[in-house]
């Protein structure tokens, strides 16, 4: 059996973050009207940050170093995007009383606040984030995207371990 070569798994697995991030934008945010919460947003910096490894890495097709290198990186990001994946799968399951106070609107962060907080704000999330507004399967989107994080890890683990 025939495995797809270095390059051709890389642009793939750009072309996976690219699809994932469409989605997010129209379909869920734009067609049903969900609107990301903080996590929600942390997530989606972290899945473009791996498309991006991924797709420099398909780009630039190195030698054997290289590769590792961009494994390495794909598989840190992915690492740090599912820690983000499981604090929300947390928060979600907090009991009622335990859940954070709800936060101002992402724009307004920015907007009131300098960049180094509003950045402080979004990766600790709040109430929001505590809201299950989707599901499929019985895992809320949190869930999904860990499991896309997962999938990410694995595929760079492969990438590294190959000859």
């Amino acid at each position: 059996m025939n495995l797809p070569d270095y390059r051709t798994i890389n642009l793939l697995m750009a072309a996976v973050c690219a699809g994932l991030i469409a989605v997010a934008v129209f379909y869920f945010q734009n067609h049903l009207g969900l609107e990301p919460c903080y996590l929600c947003i942390t997530q989606r910096v972290f899945v473009i940050a791996a498309g991006v490894i991924f797709l420099l890495a398909g780009l630039h097709n190195p030698a054997t170093k290289g590769r590792k290198i961009y494994a390495a990186l794909v598989a840190a990001t992915a690492a740090i995007g599912g820690f983000f994946s499981i604090k929300q799968l947390w928060l979600q399951n907090l009991p009622e009383d335990k859940v954070p106070a709800c936060g101002p609107p992402v724009d307004y962060l920015f907007d009131a606040f300098s960049a180094s907080e509003a950045i402080s704000m979004l990766l600790r999330g709040d109430g929001n984030c505590a809201e299950v507004q989707w599901q499929l399967l019985g895992l809320s989107m949190p869930g999904w995207v860990l499991l896309s994080f997962i999938g990410f890890i694995a595929v760079a683990v492969f990438q590294f371990l190959r000859r």
